[in-house]
């Protein structure tokens, strides 16, 4: 199956569209404005045009607990940033996610050695009381930070939940990291109390991060407590100078929630920090859960009983997104382990848990499609209704394996933002068709517009991905930025007063995006701006390449471009295959595409969520070096690059 950039592959049938939660809330809000929205788009430009009236009409319809909304929903005094969403309003994120009680699931906890565990809402609940009881008992409240260097586990979930009860701020780090890749985020923020577990899972092997803990404790002079968790090693005895995560707090405690200004700190999430510290960008409470829900609710269409997954770790945003699914009667599924080892594992784990929303990156989907994978025969997928994408651009041949080898009755959503809104610019809509290649739509109360180096506002061409308008979810700002200014370097300078996301995109005839890479890495050989995903689209639909990573650099004042790919295992790069390899780049895509270089890597480095470092070998090339070697997942893959820097220069 294949066909043309924007070609529809699937639509949602007219019973399907009734019955959505955005259905429910277009007709709702029809009633209650006397407006008639024919379509999705009609709705968008409403809601980017009233936004007070649209975001006070998500808080209403999602059932958001708390004191509020109050009389004025937006404070905006004009050019960002600035805006204020509910001044009065005072709620708890915990409170929201654990409103549903009872003994139905909360969590189903799945890990790669087969092992499963389910946690009921009550017992959600009376974990999250007792690591409160014990917080408070530390004496950690409001505005005090808690950290996890946490696999993703129900203990996690607990241990976030329990700092926001008490309003303290989260933040997390994959147990993957090493010392100083957590001490360069953590060391910025000074916990008081550090949730942490004896190790992890992945391909097969254990890990112990006992090292690292040790570091941190000698490294963080505000920490109080570190608690531990006993996983992977369920019978073993706490690190001496630690507690045990089930001696931690009172078990009698019940949940007792400190509802806060909408804006007050939930979590401080990290960039990548791959040339310098990572930046902490802190976001609000009230703004993380009402853009979840609309985004959830509105746009995954989902509602209690679904079940939720996105393979994440705890470093990544996406975790926070998935957990947010709570508020919303979900269940969560959670994996630790590696997501193709059994290459099935996660397929497998679709059709034995049910799950309704399954989300993944869009290198995981190109890999089941490079490995044949057939994950729809065989195995019972039938309460998937939604695939999620992201991390990175979703392919073209990609959609079309997933309606060839999946599954052909469900919504395929490659979805677009980043830890920065800790939310979507860009993703799925349940009442419009699938269409390949594209992102469905922009975000309900997102005032997306694509801009030309002018600041013109364009569509079907490509530009810079902007923002035009506040939105809840925008951080409150940077930790340790008192007068605002790398806040407003990182997203404001370039164009004042306006949001700029740093992602290569265009808007489509039908209203759709395509996203064609970040806008730092944005190549220009001739005058001429290329997006990298353009290229990977190309030369990694060829049976030889696994993945592919392009960079330009400066050659006889203009821009060359070199392209590295990581073959299928026992071969090689012959001057055949590069020759094949530039061809069809330069026959699907254009002369302008077409690489001067290609060579064969041994592996691509990624970021810890798995993102293709671009930037990295970009710096290296140029004869620079990563600052940051903790940001880094795999180090090792480096080396390769910084060898053949000095052959090509």
């Amino acid at each position: 199956m294949s066909g043309p950039v924007g070609e529809i592959l699937w639509e949602p049938s007219p019973a399907r569209v009734k019955a959505s939660r955005l259905n429910a809330f277009r007709e709702r809000l029809g009633a209650e404005t006397g407006l008639e929205f024919v379509d999705y788009h009609a709705l968008h430009a409403w809601s980017v045009a009233e936004r007070a009236d649209f975001w006070r009409a998500v808080w209403d319809f999602c059932g958001v607990v708390g004191d509020g909304p109050g009389a004025v929903v937006l404070e905006d005094p004009g050019p960002m940033p600035g805006a204020r969403w509910f001044p009065s309003a005072r709620l708890n994120y915990a409170e929201n996610l654990l409103r549903h009680t009872g003994d139905d699931p909360a969590l189903v906890f799945r890990a790669e050695d087969g092992r499963r565990e389910v946690w009921s809402r009550d017992r959600l609940r009376a974990e999250v009381a007792r690591v409160a009881a014990g917080l408070r008992a530390d004496g950690v409240g409001p505005g005090d930070r808690v950290a996890g260097l946490m696999p993703n586990i129900p203990e996690t979930v607990a241990a976030m939940l329990g700092a926001a009860m008490v309003g303290a701020v989260w933040s997390s780090c994959s147990p993957d990291f090493g010392p100083r890749g957590v001490m360069d985020r953590l060391g910025q923020i000074a916990p008081r109390v550090l949730f942490t577990a004896r190790g992890y899972l992945y391909g097969g092997e254990t890990f112990t991060t006992g090292a690292t803990v040790k570091k941190l404790r000698g490294e963080l002079p505000d920490l109080a407590r570190v608690v531990t968790v006993p996983y992977p090693f369920p019978d073993t005895d706490p690190v001496d100078g630690t507690t045990a995560w089930d001696a931690y707090g009172d078990a009698a405690a019940e949940p007792e929630f400190v509802r806060l200004p909408f804006d007050h700190p939930l979590f401080i999430m990290f960039s990548s920090g791959t040339t310098g510290l990572p930046k902490c960008m802190v976001h609000g409470a009230g703004g993380t859960l009402l853009q979840h829900l609309k985004e959830h609710q509105l746009h995954c269409d989902l509602r209690p009983g679904d079940r939720l997954f996105y393979f994440t770790t705890c470093g990544w945003m996406m975790w926070n997104w998935l957990v947010s699914g709570l508020a919303t009667g979900a269940v969560l599924v959670l994996y630790d382990g590696h997501p193709l080892k059994p290459a099935q594992a996660l397929w497998d784990m679709a059709a034995q848990e049910r799950i309704t929303v399954f989300g993944t990156s869009a290198r995981w989907i190109s890999a089941c499609a490079k490995r044949g994978l057939e994950p729809g025969r065989g195995r019972d997928l039938g309460a998937l209704r939604a695939v999620l994408s992201t991390g990175s651009p979703l392919a073209p041949e990609s959609f079309d394996y997933v309606y060839g080898a999946v599954k052909g009755d469900l919504q395929l959503s490659s979805i677009s933002g980043g830890t920065d809104i800790i939310s979507c610019f860009a993703l799925g809509c349940p009442i419009l068709p699938v269409r390949r290649g594209e992102l469905q739509c922009r975000g309900l109360g997102m005032k997306v517009e694509v801009w030309d180096e002018q600041g013109r506002s364009v569509r079907d061409t490509k530009g810079e991905l902007v923002c035009t308008a506040a939105f809840p979810s925008m951080p409150t700002g940077f930790w340790n930025d008192p007068d605002g200014s790398r806040y407003h370097q990182a997203y404001f300078a370039r164009f004042p007063g306006v949001w700029c996301h740093g992602d290569f995109a265009e808007i489509t005839p039908a209203g759709g995006m395509i996203i064609h890479g970040r806008s730092d890495t944005v190549l220009n050989p001739g005058g001429v701006r290329i997006g990298t995903a353009e290229i990977y689209r190309v030369v990694e639909g060829l049976d030889e390449v696994v993945e592919s990573l392009a960079v330009g650099r400066p050659r006889n004042g203009d821009v060359q471009v070199v392209l590295f790919a990581v073959l299928r295992e026992g071969l090689e790069m012959t001057p055949e295959l590069a020759r094949t390899i530039k061809e069809t780049i330069r026959r699907e895509a254009s002369p302008r595409h077409a690489p001067a270089v290609v060579l064969a890597a041994p592996a691509l480095p990624r970021t810890r969520s798995g993102k293709i470092m671009e930037k990295a070998v970009s710096r290296i090339l140029a004869g620079q070096d990563v600052d940051n070697i903790g940001a880094v997942a795999n180090p090792d893959a480096l080396e390769y690059f910084r060898k053949i820097a000095a052959t090509l220069a």
